[in-house]
């Protein structure tokens, strides 16, 4: 059965649960109750509709409420405290296989059980995937709600793993309503208007390529452009410039991954980009054979932040010249003066390598998160641009650094074991050169 005959026939069984409900006359329930009650009706019709009507009067709740029924979720629906003790009573008295698996899964909190009945409904995986965007939101102030987002976290981590996703290529002929998707997630680069889109995506030497989920539609998890090149840039102007010189595809050696968009907010922390990256290569590798160099043209959106708060520590790792660098910087009259300070500032350069490759961060790892990722996915440190990005972007977040990560297929999973297991950051000579 196609998806959309299943999704057509859940919504009628979900209109015969609330036609029943109504037969039944009983008195309007609250959010929680129907959360209940989704849990102990045996039948689906009735189910479906409880379920139904907890997506649809949660989305109607402003941000307080939103918040209160969290808090009810996290209470009311956490582990049987009984069953638990009963179980551990249990394993501890025989500790096998039986008793363990039965004392994993009693620990397993009711919310988790609710939100896969939800998750029948139509539509109910977006709608389960904005709450949790919702979710997040919340949880700087009140911390035990973390709890219950590891529930919602674990479920995604099945629900959308590897083997669900659907690699689309995205052009011009792709339907207007993802198009608009795209333009709406672009995360680094705005795309300012249909004619830019159309650059991005309609032109010989660019490609865009995006997973998809089939129970969220037309809305993409991830995308990633790609610039089909002859050289590895330098700057962001030359790729996104409507009158670049083009080259043809064919002719193409090197291919730049220039912008990598997280779409979903209430998916953070499942990762797509590692398995997305890779599937690029591979298939750009089978489309063009005469493409031997993969690399990035990435932002850093931390180094100016890390920066400040270092040059100001009483106890800072930078040198006096260093904090008196960035002293200038930060006090420049203009962006004429900053571009002034920036341009072939060789301190400058050692300072972005210090941030990339000497500094961790609290939790370990590097320091940036855009580092991180690539140098997760198996990458290596290839070089850093100054004035590379002088939008107010790149110049708020990084006074106009970008840097290249480049993939080498035979050397990624080897620079991704060396990062991950031993915290070592894989660098190019280049920049090894600029620690010294």
């Amino acid at each position: 059965m196609s998806r959309g005959l299943l999704s057509d026939l859940l919504s009628r069984v979900a209109v015969i649960g609330r036609n029943l409900d109504a037969v039944r006359k009983q008195p309007e329930k609250s959010l929680l109750r129907h959360c209940q009650l989704i849990l102990n009706s045996r039948g689906e019709a009735t189910g479906l509709a409880h379920s139904q009507e907890v997506l649809l009067r949660y989305s109607g709740l402003n941000d307080h409420l939103k918040s209160d029924f969290f808090k009810s979720l996290l209470n009311e629906f956490g582990a049987d405290k009984d069953d638990l003790e009963q179980a551990v009573q249990a394993w501890q008295e025989n500790p096998d296989e039986t008793t363990a698996r039965a004392l994993h899964f009693v620990c397993e909190p009711v919310s988790q059980n609710l939100l896969r009945r939800m998750n029948q409904v139509p539509n109910a995986t977006l709608a389960l995937v904005n709450m949790r965007a919702d979710l997040l939101k919340y949880t700087a102030d009140s911390p035990e709600l973390k709890s219950l987002d590891s529930d919602f976290s674990h479920l995604f981590s099945s629900w959308f793993n590897r083997g669900f996703l659907q690699l689309k290529h995205i052009d011009w002929e792709t339907p207007a309503a993802i198009l608009e998707k795209i333009i709406a997630y672009e995360a680094v680069h705005e795309i300012g208007s249909w004619d830019s889109l159309r650059q991005r995506v309609a032109s010989s030497d660019r490609r865009l390529y995006g997973y998809f989920h089939p129970a969220l539609g037309i809305e993409p998890l991830i995308f990633v452009e790609v610039a089909l090149t002859d050289h590895t840039p330098g700057d962001i102007t030359s790729i996104l410039a409507n009158d670049r010189q083009q080259i043809p595809a064919e002719q193409a050696n090197t291919a730049v991954f220039y912008s990598i968009s997280n779409c979903q907010k209430g998916l953070k922390g499942i990762s797509f980009g590692n398995f997305l990256i890779k599937q690029v290569v591979e298939n750009l590798r089978h489309e063009f054979p005469n493409l031997d160099t993969f690399v990035t043209l990435s932002p850093v959106p931390g180094f100016r932040r890390w920066a400040t708060q270092h040059s100001t520590a009483k106890t800072s790792a930078l040198s006096d010249a260093q904090i008196e660098l960035v002293k200038e910087l930060e006090q420049a009259a203009d962006k004429e003066a900053l571009l002034a300070l920036t341009q072939n500032n060789n301190q400058l350069l050692k300072l972005i390598a210090h941030y990339l490759v000497v500094s961790r961060s609290a939790k370990g790892g590097a320091c940036d998160s855009v580092s991180r990722f690539h140098l997760g996915n198996g990458a290596r440190l290839e070089d850093i641009h100054l004035q590379a990005d002088n939008s107010e972007n790149g110049l708020n977040n990084a006074w106009g650094c970008m840097v290249n990560y480049q993939y080498k297929v035979k050397d990624i999973e080897k620079n991704h074991e060396a990062y991950i297991n031993n915290d070592v950051i894989i660098t190019s000579n280049k920049v090894k050169g600029l620690l010294k």
